[in-house]
């Protein structure tokens, strides 16, 4: 037999690696701005074209290169960063391995301009899929102007599952955002088809956070220091009060790069127990310096994975900064280092700058184990649950198996709401008990029916608006007073993109630039309700549509934000003509036992388990 192990050609070899590194638009301006980043840029500006399929243009008056670096800079494993495995360790830049240029000429035309601080003429040169074409003196800027076209030109499975300009475009926005907080120093200018998206001066991290989301998040945010031996915390965190139940800003970073850490994603989540709600999400931008030799950054190709040395440490002092910060600024108690409820500490000494020595244990080494923080298990066998409702769809809602309790049947239900038997025989009307002004309770033949009331009115609005829409009676109520609401530029993509779709649902709006909308008009179901509210929850669901999102889906995403957005909220009184108007409408419908989303809406304790509670 042959030999079959061979080497694979170096176009092939790029394009693996383009695909652990580029996939997506948003990947080549990670990669690009780094670059322009450890090139000592102080200014860059991003160009853009249909959301980056057509053009990607990064212009920095970073160091520039000469015309051989520049042609060599696109050879694997090239890089002027590291020289030898220990350096990997002592990492003070954004990139280091070598593969981001290559990967990104081997799935696209690049035109490179290039030249350095001093010199009189710079050099071009051109790339075609991994294919060297040419290299000339040219005449250009001190810096590096880098243009990457037709992104996967010659990978169209690739290309195919790019997703529509408007979805690119804020996963970029996201990039960008996360690029320009970590980089603060540095001007950022960003356009997309010939329209500026932000233009962000030098400043402080709280300026460009102000820059970015808008100066309301000012009055916002606590700052948060702390500093000890092992690391250096600054930032802010968010007030209980603006937690949000969707789309809360949560940035960490470490050493100038972003990084995505659920452990310590905990501790700050901990320290707002009891302050806010279960459904809500503080924001918070919460800056590390560490030492570079106590973390690993070159976990992940992304390298938004980084591991600690001094891991468990950092938890306790990042907890204790965050409750501290709370608690001087009022928003929640003031931290008491000897209560049960914060974690033990080691003894503060100060060195002599006056930093916190705290004593680490050497014997705990995270490096030890590379796994993510166990997961609790989950409660119930989901895919079970539904592939077991999948399959009765068509049918009147019968009990799953292997789920305690039973979910019972749509008549059973329906002629429990009319109507109870007692002993004698006689009908008697049955009455609703609230518990925790959270479930209705209602008794039936079988046992004990539970109805969660907060999906209950969600699943009753879904399907009444679904219904109107099906049937084209959707139309708008003009509001006595039109209301702005102003967006991020990402959020205000993804609200341009459904414009059409939100008007035929019954949404009146009219775009007043910067980011503003006037809403004139709304579906009547929310005329009493927040109508910024509700956009801004439709504009976060929307936003990850594709392409080939039929009206159904999109109506269904609509449909559904503004149920959650109106349905009455847990933890909210009702009288007893509200909770019964919600047994009501909720029996009538034809499959009452989940919410759009796949959450139970009700169960049944039935009479046998009940009995058995007080069998001996």
């Amino acid at each position: 037999m042959s030999d079959v192990i061979k080497l694979l050609p170096d176009s092939v070899a790029n394009q693996i690696a383009a695909g652990e590194v580029i996939q997506r638009p948003a990947s080549v301006i990670k990669e690009l701005v780094e670059n322009a980043v450890d090139a000592g840029a102080d200014r860059i500006d991003i160009i853009l074209k249909d959301a980056g399929r057509t053009l990607i243009q990064v212009i920095d008056n970073g160091s520039g290169m000469s015309a051989t670096d520049a042609r060599l800079a696109f050879e694997r494993h090239s890089t002027s960063k590291i020289s030898s495995a220990a350096d990997l360790f002592t990492l003070h830049t954004m990139g280091f391995r070598g593969e981001a240029l290559a990967s990104i000429c081997a799935i696209s035309q690049v035109e490179l301009k290039t030249m350095r601080h001093g010199e009189a003429i710079g050099t071009r040169l051109l790339i075609n899929g991994s294919k060297f074409e040419s290299q000339e003196p040219t005449a250009c800027q001190p810096g590096t102007n880098i243009m990457v076209k037709n992104l996967f030109f010659n990978v169209p499975a690739r290309r195919k599952f790019l997703k529509k300009d408007s979805v690119e475009l804020s996963n970029i926005m996201h990039e960008f955002e996360r690029l320009a907080l970590v980089n603060t120093d540095v001007e950022f200018t960003i356009v997309h088809n010939g329209v500026t998206l932000h233009q962000l001066m030098q400043g402080s991290l709280k300026q460009r956070i102000n820059d970015l989301f808008g100066k309301n998040l000012d009055k916002q945010l606590l700052p948060l220091e702390a500093d000890t031996t092992i690391v250096h915390l600054t930032g802010f965190v968010g007030l209980p009060e603006y937690a949000r139940r969707r789309g809360a800003l949560q940035y960490f970073f470490v050493n100038g790069r972003n990084m995505r850490h659920p452990y310590f994603h905990r501790a700050v989540l901990s320290c707002y127990d009891q302050l806010i709600a279960p459904d809500v999400q503080p924001c918070y931008f919460i800056n590390f310096e560490v030492d570079a030799e106590t973390i690993d950054v070159n976990i992940h190709p992304t390298k938004n994975e980084i591991k600690f040395e001094n891991e468990q440490p950092i938890f306790q002092i990042l907890m204790a900064a965050v409750r501290e910060s709370l608690g001087r600024f009022s928003a929640g108690p003031s931290i008491d280092f000897d209560s049960v409820d914060v974690p033990e500490i080691p003894p503060f000494k100060k060195d002599a700058k006056g930093r916190v020595d705290i004593p680490i244990d050497k014997s705990y080494n995270p490096f030890a184990n590379q796994s993510t923080p166990p997961r609790q298990p989950s409660a119930r066998n989901w895919e079970q649950l539904y592939s077991g409702f999948e399959s009765q769809r068509g049918q009147s809602a019968q009990p799953l198996p292997d789920l305690t309790p039973d979910i019972p049947t749509i008549e059973s239900l329906q002629q429990a709401s009319q109507s109870s038997i007692d002993d004698s025989g006689e009908d008697m009307a049955p009455q609703i008990l609230r518990f925790k002004n959270q479930y209705l309770m209602l008794p039936t033949k079988s046992g004990l029916l539970i109805i969660d009331q907060h999906r209950a009115h969600v699943k009753i609005l879904y399907e009444r608006y679904m219904a109107d829409v099906s049937k084209g009676k959707a139309v708008s109520q003009n509001l006595l007073f039109s209301e702005s609401l102003t967006l991020t530029p990402s959020q205000n993509v993804a609200m341009s993109s459904a414009i059409e779709q939100l008007a035929a649902c019954g949404f009146d709006l009219s775009f007043l630039g910067n980011n503003t909308w006037a809403i004139n008009g709304v579906p009547p179901m929310i005329v009493n309700s927040d109508a910024v509210e509700t956009l801004l929850k439709i504009v976060d669901n929307i936003a990850d549509l594709g392409d080939d999102a039929a009206t159904d889906v999109i109506n269904h995403k609509i449909a559904l934000s503004m149920a959650q957005s109106t349905a009455i909220r847990t933890g909210q009184a009702l009288s007893d003509a509200e909770a019964e108007s919600i047994v009501s409408e909720l029996l009538q419908l034809t499959t009452p036992n989940f919410t759009p989303d796949g959450q139970v809406v009700l169960s049944v304790v039935n009479t046998a388990d009940i009995q058995r509670l007080f069998t001996i």
